[in-house]
């Protein structure tokens, strides 16, 4: 069975989720923590737990979801999974974004590339991250950034969809890096043909399923299934 806490971070708002199974293994999900006092509270959180950390998955690279990774890589000696095409948004977009919000840029940190199964033409990695019991396959979503990608539970039916599709809304394409066109044939050929009952989670604001998406989401326009009676 999965758990999921989640913590809102830094002043962006970013969901940093914790998951793990009923054996306590635990991986943290773009953990954007920016204060010590922050990572304080999940860190808490998670030794009061006694879970046991494994690994941290990145959906992408932006600073507001990568500022605790370096230190939460160090505190439990846990490797990253990133997959490699986000290499752009650390090295051009971060500095771009940063710079115009006048913020810090985030400490760097190694990483493992993750891809989607059957992509012969990309970086070799792994195409799933396992948690315990939980299996995440690695979803492609590029469009909100080059190498964005989603997680998928799909025995648990749970989607933790980053900042590509989020309740009523979907991931900006304006940032360097980002492509409109690209993250709408993401979101409609990989996610909206999931099960409806499929929990979407994204990296801002509340939760929502595929279903609400297909049906509500006024930015899939008009592509919305009709509201079942």
């Amino acid at each position: 069975m999965i758990h999921i806490e989640h913590f809102t971070f830094n002043a962006f708002q970013e969901r940093t989720l914790a998951v793990w199974d009923n054996d306590g293994n635990c991986a943290f999900v773009d953990p954007g923590f920016s204060s010590s006092s922050e990572q304080e509270r999940l860190v808490s959180f998670v030794n009061a737990k006694r879970l046991k950390p494994v690994c941290i998955m990145l959906t992408h690279a932006h600073f507001d979801h990568i500022y605790g990774v370096a230190a939460l890589a160090r505190e439990y000696d846990i490797p990253v999974y990133m997959h490699a095409r986000e290499v752009h948004t650390l090295e051009v977009t971060n500095p771009y974004l940063c710079k115009a919000f006048g913020l810090p840029e985030p400490d760097a940190f190694e990483w493992n590339p993750i891809q989607e199964a059957g992509k012969e033409d990309q970086v070799s990695g792994l195409n799933e991250v396992h948690v315990g019991n939980l299996k995440f396959e690695v979803i492609e979503t590029p469009g909100h950034t080059p190498g964005g990608v989603c997680f998928l539970e799909r025995a648990e039916k749970v989607l933790i969809s980053g900042d590509t599709l989020f309740a009523g809304a979907i991931g900006r394409t304006d940032h360097p890096g980002g492509d409109y066109d690209q993250l709408m044939r993401s979101i409609f050929e990989k996610l909206i043909c999931l099960d409806g009952d499929v929990a979407v989670i994204p990296g801002h604001g509340p939760d929502s399923s595929v279903a609400d998406e297909r049906m509500t989401n006024p930015f899939l326009l008009p592509f919305n299934q009709q509201l079942e009676d």
